[in-house]
């Protein structure tokens, strides 16, 4: 070793301990920056009026996310959002939708301010392949997203970000469509499916306390039977699984929500069921946690 290369050793030792400092800093820095895989949701929405009230359905979505981390942007597939072709939400800030009528002037009056992401908007249309997804700047939060986020993250800080539901497509290809977006759930985006296993809202009862029907009971325990067993194409061919499907899910938006949850569901996740309730004798507030 000649005196430079000697003289170059000294510095290095000499520097040694500040390296190995630096490397334990960016292990720590990574570790902090990672949130891990999110969990999947999805939520019975029901009445909007949920929005205002404090209730059992209320409670079960603010303790559900109690025992989560804290996301870096939420993504809903909303029941109220129907296009034809697939579209993400890409605004900075998204408006509030009162996509409703006939409510008290109160709950007109909820705003829910919680900025977008254009970034996570764009990263979608990247890695879904399946189809083209366009960015909408016209949108905003409909009541699918907004009076459920009010009541799990009322300070309305997380990016929300909306993804809409293509009406001309079967339940296969929303399943499948669900299954693209897996990479961001590694990034910190909740994914939220918010619809109603059951929702026919011609058959529905609004006194006090109604008595559930028989096919909502059924096709709501069938549910849940088929998501406990893993079995998922029963729940994708819901078309062919009698009158009781067909009672409650007399048009699929309310439905298809589930499905892209489930196509995110990866085979070592468990899944547990929260607000296990009839709504209205024919709306199934079932919700449910994946991770």
């Amino acid at each position: 070793m000649n005196r430079r290369q000697f003289v170059q050793s000294l510095g290095l030792i000499s520097l040694a301990p500040a390296i190995m400092n630096l490397n334990k800093l960016n292990r720590l820095t990574q570790e902090f920056d990672s949130t891990g895989k999110m969990p999947l949701l999805f939520v019975g929405h029901g009445n909007p009026m949920n929005a205002i009230s404090e209730n059992s359905i209320t409670k079960g979505w603010r303790d559900i996310v109690s025992e989560i981390s804290t996301p870096s942007a939420i993504l809903c597939i909303s029941a109220h959002w129907e296009t034809k072709g697939t579209f993400v939400t890409g605004m900075d800030q998204p408006r509030t939708i009162h996509d409703f009528g006939g409510f008290p002037q109160a709950l007109f009056d909820v705003q829910y301010p919680a900025p977008g992401t254009p970034k996570f908007a764009k990263e979608v249309q990247q890695i879904v392949t399946k189809t083209s997804v366009d960015l909408d700047d016209q949108w905003g939060l409909d009541h699918g997203t907004w009076s459920v986020l009010v009541k799990m993250f009322p300070e309305a800080t997380i990016p929300v970000f909306q993804m809409s539901i293509d009406y001309t497509k079967g339940a296969q290809y929303h399943y499948d469509l669900g299954r693209e977006l897996k990479s961001l759930r590694e990034k910190g985006v909740l994914i939220i499916g918010s619809g109603n296993v059951v929702h026919n809202l011609r058959m529905a009862q609004f006194g006090q306390n109604p008595t559930p029907y028989d096919w909502a009971l059924e096709f709501d325990a069938f549910v849940k039977d088929r998501i406990d067993a893993g079995i998922h194409s029963e729940l994708i061919d819901y078309q062919k699984q009698g009158s009781a499907a067909q009672l409650s899910i007399p048009t699929p938006e309310h439905y298809l929500p589930l499905l892209y949850i489930l196509g995110l569901q990866e085979e070592t996740e468990c899944v547990d069921f929260f607000n296990e309730e009839m709504a209205f004798a024919s709306g199934s507030m079932r919700s449910l946690i994946i991770r």
